[in-house]
């Protein structure tokens, strides 16, 4: 039984994560860097364990100190959240070997899904369709250069270079013309070493204009698992997502049906449990793997709005070792989601932006949901993520759901410190993204001109 969950994050998903274990009577510990100790979630913790100095390095990634505080404080099970640890898979074995239950995949899921290569291997395996693309590592070599120029001279340029354990847009390059591509692949080693430890690069297809469209599912581990419609994250700059929004434009019910039995036959295939993402590039009215996240998104929310189920609370109780007690049949969306990922940055040239909140006020309403963690008086630390707050509105329709976001973002006031506010309404505002015109990943590049706020 999860009587006690040690909350092994910070911010807005640990305040989320701490409401669903009070409301299922669970007790939690919060852990927290010296300069996080006043965070709400900590305050509303049953109790708290200061884990380092800020560095997340010293912090929310020690892996003995979040484990010892696992340890003195009688914890069952450790909830990783999202980011910092979620998927490392030395966590999870190190958290099961010390007698805790990792609330996520098992180790071993986690590492396979976490190398790119592996990953897409074992979806082509189960009918998953993926990129045309060179899967064998490109080694820094001139024999293995060699051969990545006749590979891209088959698969036909533009071509997309890639970490095998990349993400999150780091280590990634688009080569448009042969004579690029010896010094693309040069600089790529040094980037994937620096930023993943990692120098195994493949290749890939590059699409030109597509959608980012994921499919969230739940996976018991004991043959039970169902699909929850799918996300649109087409809305991004430098492949970092800013917008989402659920369901995603022009997925017909029959497309919604192919793609999500073809994900729960892969959780089945390689033993899933837990909450996990499918994210695909969507382009001519087809699918290609790109990935899969064994955790909680940050978008989860526009899921759960447009289905009416607690994505957390089912994380929680198949980590107690609970069946789904739900078919697929039982899943039913209504109604249009978006979510606003609000940054403490520069709206334009995106630098972050730390400092003290001075004044802080929430949207509200019918329909809105306002996820953070911030107060009049929060001091924003440079030693972590931007996001600040997450900002989601629901509709019977899009068009109501934009009208409230619109609403909400004029509402939402935090001074002090600089926000992408501003951006956000200038997107709710445009009439390609109101229209839905051509929306892809190019959009905010292609349509935006950052200097006028």
């Amino acid at each position: 039984m999860l009587d006690k969950i040690l909350i092994a994050n910070r911010g807005e998903i640990a305040l989320r994560i701490l409401r669903t274990c009070k409301e299922l009577d669970i007790k939690t510990v919060a852990v927290h860097s010296t300069i996080d100790r006043d965070l709400k979630h900590v305050l509303l913790a049953d109790e708290s364990v200061c884990i380092g100095p800020p560095p997340s390095i010293k912090s929310y990634l020690n892996i003995p100190a979040i484990i010892s505080a696992a340890e003195i404080t009688g914890s069952v099970a450790i909830h990783p959240g999202y980011g910092f640890l979620s998927e490392n898979a030395d966590f999870a074995e190190q958290t099961e070997r010390s007698g805790f239950i990792f609330v996520g995949p098992c180790p071993e899921t986690i590492r396979l899904m976490a190398n790119k290569v592996s990953a897409i291997s074992l979806m082509k395996k189960s009918g998953i369709p993926c990129l045309p693309g060179y899967y064998g590592c490109i080694k820094d070599d001139i024999n293995k250069i060699k051969n990545a120029t006749a590979i891209c001279r088959k698969l036909g340029y533009p071509i997309i270079i890639k970490c095998s354990r990349g993400g999150g847009g780091r280590a990634m390059r688009v080569v448009y013309k042969e004579q690029e591509l010896k010094g693309v692949i040069s600089t790529m080693f040094t980037e994937a070493k620096i930023a993943f430890n990692s120098d195994n690069l493949y290749i890939e297809k590059y699409l030109i204009n597509p959608r980012h469209i994921e499919i969230q599912v739940l996976s018991d581990g004991r043959g039970n698992a169902v699909y929850l419609g799918e996300r649109d994250c087409s809305v991004q700059r430098r492949y970092q997502k800013i917008v989402e929004e659920a369901p995603a434009f022009g997925i017909t019910d029959e497309m919604r049906y192919y793609i999500g039995a073809l994900c729960i036959k892969a959780c089945f295939d390689i033993g899933y449990r837990g909450v996990g993402t499918f994210e695909f590039l969507y382009e001519n009215n087809k699918f290609f793997f790109i990935e899969m996240n064994t955790r909680i998104q940050v978008e989860h929310p526009v899921t759960e709005m447009v289905t009416g189920i607690d994505i957390v609370k089912e994380q929680l109780q198949i980590a107690d070792g609970c069946v789904l007690n739900f078919k697929q049949n039982a899943v039913k969306m209504h109604g249009h989601a978006i979510e606003c990922r609000i940054n403490a940055e520069n709206p334009i040239t995106f630098l972050p932006s730390p400092g003290i909140i001075t004044r802080f006020h929430a949207p509200g309403g019918f329909g809105v949901r306002w996820e953070s963690h911030i107060y009049t008086g929060y001091s924003v630390s440079a030693y972590y993520d931007s996001m600040i707050g997450k900002l989601i509105c629901f509709g019977i329709t899009r068009d109501i759901a934009i009208s409230r976001m619109k609403n909400a973002l004029n509402e939402l006031i935090i001074d002090g410190i600089e926000t992408n506010i501003k951006l956000h309404l200038k997107i709710m505002n445009d009439d390609k993204f109101r229209q839905n015109k051509n929306i892809n990943i190019h959009y905010l590049e292609n349509d935006f001109v950052f200097d006028e706020f």
